[in-house]
């Protein structure tokens, strides 16, 4: 009999194919093929250093083993296996302690402590990874506009895809890959890069067949300069639909906190919009926090704006406005604590928090902070939301 061994996974199910973990291995342990992105047993060393990175936590898996899953094995996942049963002698003190060490690691390096992201009980079965590298599916561009004002020096746009005939199904808060065409210095076919979907899950349009995506332009970006200067009538490659947690409940009577800056917007103009087809008269159930420099500078502030407040209470922080002190989206739910904390206390309250990566940390302290004023305990209360569904982080 083989003396056990851990061996690190990723949930193929959760994985959105951001390709960030095998990026920042040291030792490249980390492989994918047109599928998956798998984890070499006989090169990783828990060195940990692609745990915190990961965006949606499907790189947090571990299975106890006699014989180590090989690559083949796991690039033929559709989902993991369940933990077998293995014989774990009472004097193996070195798997203990390997246990130990890697708890003392995850508990350093996992964003936001508390283990990995569920979905909503209430949310619909998405579709994952219908499409990949290998076979992806061909869109035809129906529209590219521009989102930020001309003024602004942060070019946002909104593209419409059309999938035409074949079948695309996505879900509010899922993510696709787009593939930027031409090779990179190794002769090989770029990866694809990761957008939001940011419409609902009947189409841009009602019961088309179509979705739109929240693109900025950055500055000598691959993908994102090539999907910003997309004509009408181009096509495109895609892979997806990515995404098995960051979902919106399908129960009527949630409430949501949905927190974002910039194009962390996407996922949230996809819940809104179908909460508006599905039950156009609620009232009181849904929150925006969306924090940019200016009004010029913020996605959707146009359409936002006229959306009934009754239907979406909406709260603007703006960080460069002229001869006004910055406001970060933190600051905005301190100045709304008692909203907030009637939330946080409340079983149907769910909190989305979706945009660059730094807001995290500011979040986290003013909902902390928040908690704290009404005698709770925020971790605690992270940890209970997060397991049941109702706490989901996606910054990048």
């Amino acid at each position: 009999m083989n003396k056990p061994v851990k061996q690190h996974l990723i949930d193929p199910e959760i994985c959105i194919r951001c390709y960030t973990c095998e990026s920042v291995c040291p030792i490249n342990a980390i492989h994918h093929d047109d599928n998956n992105v798998v984890v070499d047993a006989e090169t990783c060393n828990f060195c940990m250093d692609c745990i915190a990175p990961c965006p949606t936590g499907s790189i947090d898996e571990w299975r106890l083993v006699e014989t180590p899953y090989t690559l083949a094995e796991q690039f033929g996942w559709g989902e993991l296996p369940k933990q077998a049963e293995v014989a774990t002698p009472d004097e193996d003190a070195g798997l203990e302690a390997l246990d130990e060490a890697m708890a003392q690691l995850l508990a350093e390096a996992h964003r936001g402590g508390g283990g990995k992201p569920k979905a909503p009980l209430s949310a619909s079965k998405p579709s994952i990874n219908l499409y990949n590298l290998g076979k992806p599916a061909v869109a035809t561009v129906q529209g590219n506009y521009r989102l930020t004002s001309a003024g602004s020096d942060s070019d946002v746009r909104h593209i419409i895809l059309d999938f035409g005939m074949t079948p695309f199904p996505v879900l509010e808060g899922q993510s696709i890959g787009i593939i930027p065409p031409g090779v990179d210095a190794e002769g090989k076919r770029y990866l694809p890069r990761l957008y939001s979907v940011s419409s609902p899950r009947d189409g841009e349009r009602p019961n088309f067949n179509n979705l739109s995506l929240t693109v900025k332009r950055e500055p000598g970006g691959l993908c994102s300069n090539y999907v910003c200067d997309l004509k009408m009538g181009d096509k495109v490659e895609v892979t997806g639909p990515f995404g098995a947690t960051f979902l919106l409940p399908s129960d009527p009577q949630a409430k949501l906190l949905m927190i974002c800056t910039g194009t962390g917007s996407a996922p949230f103009r996809g819940f809104t919009m179908r909460r508006q087809r599905e039950n156009p008269g609620l009232t009181g159930r849904l929150m925006l926090y969306f924090g940019a420099r200016s009004p010029e500078d913020l996605p959707y502030f146009g359409p936002l704006n006229k959306v009934p407040d009754r239907f979406l209470r909406k709260y603007f922080a703006f960080s460069r406005l002229k001869d006004t002190p910055k406001n970060y989206v933190q600051d905005q739910l301190r100045a709304n604590r008692d909203e907030v904390a009637a939330l946080l206390q409340d079983p149907d309250g769910y909190i989305y928090i979706c945009g660059l990566k730094a807001m995290e940390s500011g979040v986290e302290e003013a909902l902390s902070d928040i908690a704290r004023g009404v005698g709770l305990e925020w971790t605690g209360i992270r940890n209970a939301m997060r397991e049941s569904g109702r706490y989901h982080v996606e910054t990048y």
